[in-house]
């Protein structure tokens, strides 16, 4: 059966026939062409209708980055069947919690989540448990009967992605074919030069929009996903250069570590058309280092709910302002309301909302959440920024990150952007701790590998912050932060790890 036009298979299937001979995955495991990746993701898909699932039926992968992981995604978007992927570092009580939500009909799991998915189906009897590596055995079938395909049409859903669960268990947000083709076409119409047979890494896990959305927009382009299951800062850098690598995207610790590697300042940087960064701030230094080999960072702002990416600074502006994140896109619109829903002027902090075509559907099996966020057509973020007279955006902080001293409001990107500034401290995290006088408090949670002059981080912060915002606690740590499967710092686990700051550190002020 053809699928109706408008679907992500029309752009994916015309590169197929296009640029058969050209690669379209490229993974530790092997490499596929996109004619290669079009046949044998027709096989998955008649295999999955013959197992008996139904058009909007949900399966679930759990396994980290592969190419397995990629064709079974491709022959369930056939076979017009929901994928609904978990997490691979999930706990079984994480991921139970999950699976219980989606209701899957199938789980396709690797060899090291093997007995995750056995302790799953214990739970759950009515779920189907197989080895992802079952693709293998797929693709010698016979000639796809794409005939045996249910229909399918824009808005048919796609995917169901969950948040980074910094609130709580994740949410899953629920992306059909017009979102997610609305999403790239609006990338290709702000950023055509960089559209242009892309060649991109994934470093984002595919069951987050950083990976699947990524990878899948490559296929849209007709370019190539590059998949990479870690990030090794020294073998993206040879990547990016033996590769020709167009576009790099991650969050600014990945660019930290490229540019603190011996080899940065040799590798042959010149393939990469952008340079994107988003998730936190990135630092003067930062964007000075990477400029001084040519490139410009363009910082993006978004959020699962709104299609991954809402806006990217345009290079019009990226180098003279690098700490904006953009207009919106030409079919993407961003404001700022205040606490009433009343849109702000320019220059007034509030809240920011998006509207456009790439918003998420909604929620899945979750309207209430759904109704709180998508209100009057706008998605309410839940992240605070300001807007200047020529629309552009800069992202302050989350509107739940604010800490309340002394009933004054604290920004804790803003402490965090002054103590990201001192030197030793490699990763920084503001939280607020328990305090008696003020009810809370700035704490800073840094990671200083080569130890840190605490006295000294105290005198820089009332140097360049007002007294209430210094932070009046300092927890040193020797190892990285810890983070979420999609880059951020988990606050809500260093929340619960210096929950008793107040108790067991002395203050620093």
């Amino acid at each position: 059966m053809i699928p109706a036009a408008g679907t992500l298979l029309d752009a994916i299937r015309w590169w197929a026939v296009e640029r058969r001979d050209e690669p379209a995955l490229v993974s530790a495991q092997g490499n596929l062409t996109h004619g290669e990746l079009d046949a044998w993701a027709a096989r998955v898909a008649d295999w999955l209708v013959e197992q008996g699932i139904a058009a909007g039926e949900r399966i679930t992968i759990i396994a980290t980055n592969c190419l397995e992981w990629c064709v079974m995604a491709q022959g369930a978007l056939r076979a017009g069947v929901l994928l609904a992927p978990i997490n691979p570092r999930f706990t079984l009580s994480e991921a139970d919690h999950v699976l219980g939500r989606y209701e899957p009909r199938l789980v396709f799991h690797d060899p090291a989540r093997q007995d995750l998915a056995e302790a799953l189906r214990a739970r759950h009897p009515e779920v189907r448990c197989f080895p992802l590596a079952l693709v293998h055995e797929l693709r010698t079938r016979e000639p796809a009967r794409s005939g045996t395909w249910p229909a399918i049409d824009a808005d048919t859903p796609v995917v169901i992605i969950g948040t980074s669960g910094s609130t709580g268990y994740p949410k899953g947000v629920v992306y059909s074919h017009r979102t997610m083709l609305a999403g790239y076409t609006d990338f290709a119409l702000a950023e055509a030069w960089a559209a242009d047979r892309p060649r991109v890494m994934v470093f984002g896990p595919l069951c987050v929009s950083a990976g699947y959305y990524v990878f899948t927009e490559m296929l849209v382009f007709g370019g190539t996903a590059y998949l990479e299951d870690n990030f090794d800062a020294a073998r993206a850098l040879r990547r990016v250069e033996e590769d020709r690598i167009t576009i790099l995207m991650g969050v600014p610790v990945f660019f930290e570590r490229m540019a603190a590697c011996p080899a940065f300042a040799g590798t042959d940087l010149s393939s990469l058309r952008m340079v994107q960064s988003g998730g936190a701030r990135v630092s003067q230094q930062l964007i000075e280092t990477w400029a001084g080999r040519g490139l410009v960072f363009q910082q993006l702002y978004g959020q699962t709910e709104a299609g991954g990416t809402a806006t990217i600074n345009p290079r019009s502006v990226a180098a003279s302002q690098p700490d904006k994140c953009g207009r919106g896109m030409p079919m993407t619109r961003l404001a700022i309301i205040d606490e009433q829903g009343r849109f702000c002027a320019p220059g007034v902090p509030g809240e920011i909302v998006v509207r456009g075509p790439a918003v998420m559907v909604g929620y899945w099996r979750d309207p209430e959440a759904t109704a709180q966020a998508l209100v009057d057509g706008w998605l309410r973020t839940g992240d605070l920024g300001v807007m200047d007279e020529h629309g552009l955006l800069t992202m302050i902080d989350r509107i739940k990150d604010i800490i309340i001293s002394g009933g004054m409001n604290i920004a804790a990107a803003e402490v965090e952007r002054v103590v990201a500034d001192f030197p030793g401290v490699a990763e920084v995290a503001v939280i607020a701790a328990k305090d008696e006088r003020f009810g809370e408090t700035p704490m800073a949670v840094v990671y200083a590998p080569q130890g840190l002059d605490v006295p000294g981080l105290v005198r820089h912060c009332n140097e360049h912050l007002s007294d209430y915002k210094v932070v009046r606690y300092i927890a040193v740590r020797d190892e990285p932060l810890p983070r979420v499967a999609a880059g951020k710092i988990s606050k809500p686990e260093l929340r619960k790890l210096y929950a008793d700051a107040h108790l067991t550190l002395q203050k620093v002020r």
